[in-house]
C-alpha cells in the first residue's frame, strides 16, 4: 500500500514524544492511544496532498475496471436475464388474455345465437300451439252443435210422437167421458157407434 512522504516523516517524531501521566504539554494533543501528534507540524490530508495523485488514480482506475468487469460480467447479463423473463412472461400474459378474450366473445356470440333461436322456436311453438287450440276448440264447437241438432231432432219427433198418442187417445178419451155423461143424464147407455159419431161432429176438423 502507498504511503505519503508527509505522513512518513511526521510519524516518527510523534512517537518519539512521550506525554507523562496526568500532564498535557502546550501544544500537543492527545490521542486515544496516548499517543501525541505536533499540531504545528502543518500535515497535509492525504487525499488532497498532490504527491499521491498518481497513486490515488491508479487505484481509481483499477477500482473502475473492476466495477466495470463485474458489471458487465455478472449483474448486467443477470439484470437483462431478469428482463427478458419479465418481458417474455408479459408477453404470454397477454396473448393468453387476448386468447380468452376471444373465447369469451365467441361463446357470448353462441349464446346470444342459440338464445335467439330458442326465442324464435318458442314464438313458433307458441303459435302452432295458438292454432291447434283454435282448430280444435273449432272442431269440439261443430262436434257439439251437430250433436245438439241431432238431440233436438230427436226430441222434436219424440214430442211429435207424443203428440199422436195424446191426440189418438183424446178421442177414446172423450168416447168414454161422452158415454159416462149420457148415463148419467138418460139413466141409459148409449150405443158406441152413436158416441163416436156425436164425437167426431163435436171434435174440430183436421184435429
Amino acid at each position: 500500500m502507498f504511503v505519503t512522504s508527509a505522513f512518513a516523516q511526521t510519524a516518527p517524531e510523534a512517537t518519539e514524544t512521550l506525554v507523562a501521566p496526568g500532564v498535557a504539554p502546550a501544544g500537543e494533543v492527545h490521542t486515544e492511544t496516548g499517543v501525541a501528534h505536533d499540531a504545528a507540524a502543518g500535515g497535509v490530508f492525504p487525499p488532497f496532498d498532490a504527491s499521491t495523485y498518481p497513486s490515488q488514480l491508479l487505484w481509481l482506475v483499477i477500482t473502475f475496471g473492476l466495477f466495470y468487469l463485474l458489471m458487465q460480467k455478472l449483474l448486467v447479463p443477470r439484470v437483462g436475464g431478469i428482463l427478458e423473463q419479465r418481458h417474455d412472461r408479459i408477453a404470454q400474459d397477454l396473448d393468453e388474455a387476448s386468447r380468452l378474450q376471444s373465447e369469451a366473445d365467441a361463446a357470448v356470440a353462441t349464446y346470444e345465437k342459440e338464445l335467439a333461436e330458442a326465442r324464435a322456436k318458442a314464438g313458433a311453438i307458441g303459435e302452432t300451439a295458438r292454432e291447434a287450440a283454435k282448430t280444435k276448440a273449432a272442431a269440439d264447437r261443430t262436434a257439439i252443435e251437430v250433436e245438439l241438432a241431432q238431440k233436438l231432432s230427436a226430441a222434436e219427433a219424440r214430442i211429435g210422437e207424443i203428440k199422436t198418442q195424446a191426440f189418438a187417445q183424446v178421442g177414446t178419451i172423450a168416447e168414454e167421458t161422452a158415454g159416462a155423461i149420457v148415463d148419467q143424464l138418460i139413466g141409459a147407455k148409449a150405443t158406441a157407434d152413436d158416441i163416436k159419431a156425436a164425437v167426431a161432429a163435436a171434435s174440430p176438423k183436421g184435429a
